[in-house]
């Protein structure tokens, strides 16, 4: 099942505010930084996707 760009509400591994990411639901499997909207540090997103949606788990930058 392909899933489009969707909305996701994180926690930041680094200062744990909540902060909203776009992911892209086309693609199975990625792993991608980005930097925290609030206190701009890295953040680590692995992504997975499979029939019972989009997973999204967050890290610091070098787990």
């Amino acid at each position: 099942m392909v899933y489009a760009l969707q909305e996701h509400t994180v926690s930041c591994p680094y200062c744990g505010e909540m902060i909203s990411v776009i992911i892209d639901g086309s693609v199975d499997s990625q792993e991608y930084i980005e930097d925290c909207e609030v206190c701009c540090r890295p953040i680590t997103f692995s992504v997975e996707v499979d029939h019972e949606g989009i997973h999204v788990q967050t890290s610091h930058e070098n787990d």
